[in-house]
């Protein structure tokens, strides 16, 4: 059949979610799980450094672009992922042994190639999975005591898991070689799918775990930082209600503000991405399908705990310092309109102020104008006498000094006349230019 032509990312979307499949362990088998933090030139060295195993077995590499790869190294099985922050290595070795963390799968792997991996471990985990009571059908309770002593002694924690299909122990301690210790124990029905899905399961949790808690000693470092500018925002708060100065209030606003924006800005990821992390922690829990060993904690009283009270420190934390960075803005809204407030006064007292100096300037300009009506007068009523005396001397009938005296209030009248209605005129143009301007 004849379909319109395929999206350019169908077949890539469609098989991721195949990717990364579980892994298939037969039981008894040993693993040992590395997760390293790394950063962005360190992600293509770690590549680098998985191209060198596979070279040295003559097994193929993974794709430059590849983010996860199963490898048959003939002693042992690699399993490797890349994440956000961080990659993982899993070594699998299969058959019995007498004690699983002694002969780790860790031993058959390179050390120099293992000293050459970039970046911080950030967990490692060595996993023992044995089989117990395969052929017989009614099981017996675990002896707690036999299994002690793989531990050191410490306080275990563990559940039946898959709904009773086996049991998982550890102590949720870093042991003197630096591994943490994970004991699986087979009731006799585990299948080889389930055994790798589970054994990752556990995996997740010890990382993201471990993740989730590296927000943890930066939360509890912003505490006092937090309470300081807390109670800085509130004696400005104190101030303003005082009326202090606005501008040094401002200035004192604005250097918080700017150390709080810093703050969220710096811790902002870890904080959120320890929320991210903790709920990856609470689903791979779930997936558990725990059922309690009488007198163990289950992995989930172990978190709910241990964990949880650390992971409410760091979203306190982040949900303070988003609520401070609010509180500060609100404040700044109030100043400002406080600062406005005082400039609008500013602007009206200075507005008066030029009022009443037009007002005079009016006055001075009337005062002048007169001045300027009387000078222009005795002006032109000047020249008027020098043409009546002219007029005299050619012979004619005419007194200049009565047409100058009838003269002067003719002329005065009509420049005062003239005065006014130039007046007129200007306010009527500056009329016009305001009704416009409006």
């Amino acid at each position: 059949m004849t379909i319109p032509a395929n999206h350019p990312q169908r077949f890539q979307l469609a098989n991721e979610v195949h990717a990364r499949p579980y892994a298939s362990i037969h039981i008894p088998a040993r693993a040992s799980h590395l997760a390293i933090l790394l950063n962005a030139e360190q992600k293509q060295e770690d590549r680098k450094a998985l191209g060198a195993l596979c070279e040295r077995y003559l097994v193929p590499p993974p794709p430059p672009e590849a983010d996860h790869f199963n490898g048959d190294f003939g002693s042992f099985q690699l399993r490797w992922e890349l994440h956000t922050e961080f990659s993982t290595y899993t070594f699998y070795t299969t058959g019995d042994c007498a004690d699983p963390f002694a002969e780790t799968a860790l031993r058959s792997v390179p050390d120099a190639w293992l000293k050459s991996l970039p970046g911080q471990v950030i967990a490692a985990i060595h996993a023992g999975m044995i089989c117990k009571d395969k052929d017989n059908k009614e099981r017996q309770p675990i002896d707690l005591d036999a299994i002690s002593p793989m531990f050191e002694g410490n306080t275990l924690i563990g559940s039946e898991v898959a709904g009773g299909v086996a049991s998982a122990l550890t102590d949720f301690r870093i042991h003197a070689d630096g591994f943490s210790r994970l004991l699986v124990i087979d009731h006799g029905i585990f299948s080889s799918r389930q055994a790798g899905r589970l054994l990752q399961r556990l995996f997740e949790i010890e990382i993201y775990r471990m993740m989730a808690l590296l927000a943890y000693p930066m939360a509890r470092k912003m505490l006092p930082e937090l309470n300081e500018r807390d109670q800085r925002l509130l004696d400005i708060t104190m101030e303003m209600s005082k009326n202090g100065d606005p501008s040094v209030l401002l200035e004192k606003l604005t250097t918080l503000a700017t150390e709080v924006e810093y703050s969220r800005s710096s811790s902002h990821f870890r904080l959120e991405a320890a929320q991210a992390y903790i709920e990856l922690v609470n689903n791979r829990i779930e997936d558990l399908r725990e059922v309690r060993i009488q007198g163990l904690q289950t992995f989930r009283e172990f978190m709910d705990r241990r964990l949880t009270p650390a992971m409410n420190t760091c979203r306190s934390v982040n949900k303070r310092q988003n609520t401070l960075s609010k509180r500060i803005s609100q404040t700044g809204q109030l100043l400002r309109t406080r600062v406005d407030i005082t400039l609008e006064r500013q602007n009206q007292s200075l507005l008066e102020s030029m009022d009443r100096r037009a007002q005079l300037q009016l006055r001075l300009q009337e005062t002048v104008e007169g001045l300027s009506v009387a000078a222009i007068t005795y002006y032109l009523v000047s020249l008027v006498g020098y043409l009546a005396k002219a007029a005299k001397t050619a012979g004619m009938p005419i007194k200049p000094e009565l047409v100058i005296g009838i003269s002067i209030p003719i002329v005065a009248g009509a420049l005062i006349l003239g005065v006014r209605w130039i007046r007129k005129k200007v306010k009527k143009s500056q009329a016009k230019i305001d009704d416009s301007a409006v």
